[in-house]
């Protein structure tokens, strides 16, 4: 915590640490933890500086409080709300999520500002806060944008705080107030409000110029205030901002909120979740559909589906789940992921760990799991979905070749191969920069990316050779279909099922 004390008003700036400790490297410590002991400290902090007299308090950190896993109900969010001096929330990480959202900004339930910041690195960003009688206002710089315009009062309609900001003063002002700053010193501050003419600003002290109004006039809805500043060098910018003195609200952008306001861990949970729910429990349903048709328990009737790509699918998925070879290490390998550990090697320099699903263990410690959902998630539609589909179809279409007697042409044989190929490259590209990051042992003892590239050949080897004898399983079932078949298979043997218990 650092305090600085100005016009007889205390500032306190409270900094949240929420870095990993131990830190393992990248990706796994995208999501940043706050322990039990670190938030109790945080929050002495915080009474201190309220025990102090504090008339604002600004928070900051580098992870976003959406990206901050910590004890209690409502977490940091929870802390920084409970205080009615805590003005805003800064941070970083996720800036501008590659040029996506360039302001990401949002007003938080517990009603203060949490405010991302685009990176200096790339993007060369950064920020001027003030605050104007108990008013908070800020604007994001790009660096060597000269000259830089802040308009204090009347503030910006947008990043209002009804219930933590004096807001009433806007309307009992005598002045419109204005900061201004460039390289060479400031020659003219002229201001318009909507579509009035230009005044000019008289210049107060350092970067302060104010200009006289009656705020009476726009008492209702939303107005503009523009700014026109010149500088000796012959630069100037116009600068437009909407205000409202009777309390109408503006919204901020529906994504940002959602980024911002979200809990990601809970996000990455659910996706990872709901990614190996499609995977497995499919193959599942069907091999325990066919089962009971075998069983004469369900009888398939006559199809009803309406689209064709449904009823095609559903024959495909259901005739690979007959196949015990490949259903099985298909589905124990999705399921695996959920138990056992992903990889063991540095994952921090000179310690090694295991990385699971649900978190990671390491030099005695344990770091719950969270990015490591969305990592689970991503391996998940890049080789567990697409290779699923890509067996599901090769195996149909040799049960189709089996039955029909239809011997394989060569652009039967690259349409059949060229999807393995593609995806045990990208999982091998995967695999090899896994390794650049993790370590030889990481490699080798990585069932998530470099046995995956092993289960892959594997399942390619048995699908390309699959004897005729795989497939009699699903000809129980699927053959009286084909038995109708004419001189268009393709429609003949695209049935779609109806099942009914019997």
């Amino acid at each position: 915590m650092y305090q600085v004390r100005k016009g007889g008003e205390l500032y306190s700036f409270i900094g949240v640490d929420a870095c990993l400790e131990p830190g393992p490297r990248r990706p796994f410590n995208f999501v940043g933890v706050l322990s039990r002991s670190e938030m109790e400290h945080v929050k002495r902090l915080s009474d201190d500086a309220k025990r102090k007299g504090t008339n604002f308090t600004i928070w900051f950190g580098h992870y976003p409080t959406s990206c901050i896993l910590a004890p209690g109900p409502g977490g940091v969010r929870s802390l920084i709300g409970q205080y009615a001096e805590s003005m805003a929330y800064v941070c970083g990480h996720y800036h501008t999520l590659g040029g996506t959202v360039p302001n990401m900004y949002t007003l938080q339930q517990a009603g203060f500002l949490e405010l991302e910041l685009g990176d200096w690195k790339d993007n060369r960003l950064y920020r001027l806060i003030a605050v104007d009688h108990g008013m908070l206002s800020f604007i994001d710089v790009l660096h060597r944008d000269w000259p830089v315009v802040l308009v204090t009062n009347p503030k910006h309609a947008l990043y209002v705080m009804p219930n933590r900001e004096p807001l009433e003063k806007m309307l009992l002002s005598t002045h419109v107030r204005i900061l201004g700053f460039s390289q060479s010193p400031i020659e003219s501050v002229s201001v318009k409000l909507d579509d009035g003419v230009w005044q000019k600003c008289n210049h107060i002290r350092g970067p302060l110029y104010v200009l006289p109004w009656q705020p009476e006039l726009y008492g209702s809805g939303v107005h503009e205030i523009h700014v026109l500043i010149k500088d000796e060098a012959g630069r100037e910018k116009i600068t437009t901002q909407p205000f409202s003195l009777d309390g109408t609200r503006l919204s901020f952008r529906l994504f940002p909120r959602l980024v911002l306001m979200s809990n990601i861990s809970l996000v990455f949970q659910f996706l990872f979740g709901t990614m190996l729910t499609v995977c497995v429990l499919p193959l599942c349903i069907l091999k325990y559909l066919h089962r009971l048709v075998k069983e004469r328990k369900l009888i398939l009737r006559k199809p009803r589906l309406p689209i064709a790509f449904f009823q095609n699918w559903i024959r495909k998925l259901w005739i690979l789940s007959t196949v015990d070879r490949l259903f099985y290490p298909l589905v124990l390998y999705a399921l695996y992921l959920t138990v056992g550990p992903w990889s063991i090697g540095e994952v921090i320099e000179g310690h090694t760990g295991m990385i699971f699903a649900w978190g990671i263990v390491i030099n005695g410690a344990y770091l719950p799991g969270s990015f490591t959902y969305a990592y689970g998630f991503l391996q998940m539609c890049t080789f567990q979905l697409p290779l699923t589909l890509v067996i599901a179809q090769s195996v149909d279409h040799r049960y189709r070749s089996h039955l029909l007697g239809k011997p394989q042409s060569l652009l039967d044989r690259l349409c059949q191969h060229l999807p393995f190929v593609v995806i045990l490259t990208l999982q091998m590209a995967f695999a090899y920069f896994f390794w650049l990051a993790y370590g030889t042992m990481a490699f080798l003892l990585g069932p998530l990316r470099t046995w995956s590239v092993l289960l892959g050949i594997v399942l390619w080897h048995q699908v390309s050779n699959l004897p005729e004898k795989s497939l009699q399983n699903a000809a129980i079932v699927w053959g009286r279909h084909h038995a109708t078949v004419s001189s268009c298979p393709e429609v003949a043997d695209t049935p779609s099922i109806d099942t009914t218990l019997t």
